[in-house]
C-alpha cells in the first residue's frame, strides 16, 4: 500500500529531482531521472516518465530537454532566477539588524529556489560591523507591528531609548510610552526607522527602530494632518545624511572633472552636472541640508566644494568656524 500511495506522487517527485539537481548548465538523463525516483521507493519506466514530464511542463514548468550525450532534462526558469536569488543573498547577509542566526536561516531558505549545483555559488559570507548580536537586538518584531499599526490605521505606543555618557541604554521621559500615528517606515545606513506624528498637524519626527521597545499598537485610531504627511512625501525627493533632517535646498557643488564619482555615488543620477572650468565640473543636487551634510563636503578635502547658494555656503562657514572654535 505505501508503495501505492507513493507511485501516486511519482510527478511531485520527478518535480522536486529536477529542482534540486538541475539548471540551465546542469540536467539529468533519464536514467538518472529513474534511479532518482527508485530511491524515493518509486519504480519508473522511461514512457511513464515522459508522460510525467509533459503533464509538469502543461502545468507550466520550464522543462528543457538537452541534446547531450546521453539526452539531459532541466528545469530552466524557476520563481527566482539565480541572479535574483544571489541579490537577496547578499541583501540578507549584508543587513545589520538581522543576528547572524537570523541571516543564516533566511540564507537557507533562499537556497531552496537554486539547484544543488547553484547553492554552492550562494555560500556566501559578508562581514556587517554592528550587527545585531541577539534576537532580544533584532528590530523585526517592532517593525510587524509598527506596519500592522499602518495596516490597520491605529496609534502606536513605545518607550524611546538612547545611550547615556556610560554607555548605558536608558528609556527618556523617564520611561513615560510615546504615542503616535505612524506615516511610514524607511530604511538608511544599515537601520529602519519610523516617521511619526504625536499630534495631528505636529512635525513628522523620526525615530529609529531599534531604540524602540514595548512596541504596542493601541486601539486609538491614528490621526495625521494630510498637509503635514504631502509636505514630509515631498521633502522625499531630497537627499538625507542617514536620516537627520534639515532645511531642503538646491546646492551647487564643484567637483573636480576626475573625481565627478564622489557625487554620482551619493546623489546617483539625480545630480545634474555642467562644465564649470577646465579642471572641474558644476553639480546641482537636491538636499536636506544639514551639520553631517556638511561634514560629508568637508570630508572630501577639496574634492567637492560647496559654491552656491551663498546662504548655505554662509551657514557651511559657520559650520567650520564651529569646530575650529572648539579646539
Amino acid at each position: 500500500m505505501a508503495y501505492n500511495n507513493k507511485a501516486k506522487l511519482k510527478t511531485l517527485y520527478l518535480q522536486r529531482i529536477l529542482e534540486e539537481e538541475t539548471d540551465a548548465e546542469h540536467g539529468l538523463s533519464m536514467r538518472q531521472l529513474i534511479e532518482r525516483l527508485d530511491g524515493y521507493g518509486i519504480k519508473a519506466e522511461r514512457k511513464s516518465v515522459y508522460r510525467d514530464l509533459d503533464a509538469l511542463r502543461e502545468a507550466g514548468a520550464d522543462i528543457r530537454t538537452y541534446q547531450r550525450n546521453p539526452v539531459e532534462y532541466a528545469l530552466v526558469k524557476r520563481a527566482l532566477n539565480f541572479d535574483d536569488i544571489m541579490l537577496l543573498v547578499d541583501a540578507v547577509q549584508s543587513c545589520r539588524s538581522l543576528t547572524e542566526r537570523q541571516a543564516r536561516l533566511l540564507t537557507t531558505n533562499l537556497k531552496l529556489f537554486a539547484s544543488d549545483h547553484q547553492r554552492a555559488l550562494l555560500d556566501r559570507s559578508i562581514h556587517v560591523s554592528g550587527r545585531a548580536r541577539t534576537a532580544k537586538e533584532s528590530v523585526f518584531g517592532s517593525i510587524h507591528l509598527v506596519h500592522e499599526a499602518l495596516r490597520t490605521g491605529r496609534k502606536l505606543s513605545f518607550v524611546y531609548y538612547r545611550r547615556g555618557t556610560d554607555g548605558v541604554r536608558r528609556p527618556t521621559r523617564d520611561g513615560a510610552a510615546r504615542v503616535v500615528s505612524p506615516v511610514q517606515v524607511s530604511f538608511s545606513e544599515g537601520f529602519y526607522y519610523l516617521a511619526a506624528v504625536e499630534e495631528a498637524s505636529g512635525p513628522v519626527r523620526q525615530y529609529r527602530i531599534d531604540r524602540m521597545g514595548k512596541v504596542a499598537v493601541a486601539d486609538e485610531a491614528a490621526a495625521v494632518d494630510r498637509e503635514v504627511v504631502r509636505s514630509w512625501e515631498q521633502l522625499g525627493d531630497y537627499e538625507r545624511f542617514g536620516q537627520f533632517a534639515g532645511p531642503a535646498a538646491g546646492v551647487t557643488l564643484a567637483v573636480r572633472s576626475d573625481k565627478v564619482e564622489l557625487v554620482t555615488d551619493r546623489f546617483g543620477e539625480a545630480a545634474a552636472f555642467s562644465p564649470l572650468d577646465d579642471g572641474h565640473a558644476r553639480a546641482l543636487v537636491h538636499v536636506r541640508v544639514s551639520p553631517q551634510f556638511f561634514g560629508w563636503v568637508a570630508g572630501m578635502e577639496g574634492l567637492v566644494r560647496i559654491v552656491g547658494p551663498e546662504s548655505v555656503l554662509r551657514e557651511y562657514k559657520d559650520y567650520l568656524q564651529g569646530l575650529l572654535d572648539q579646539l
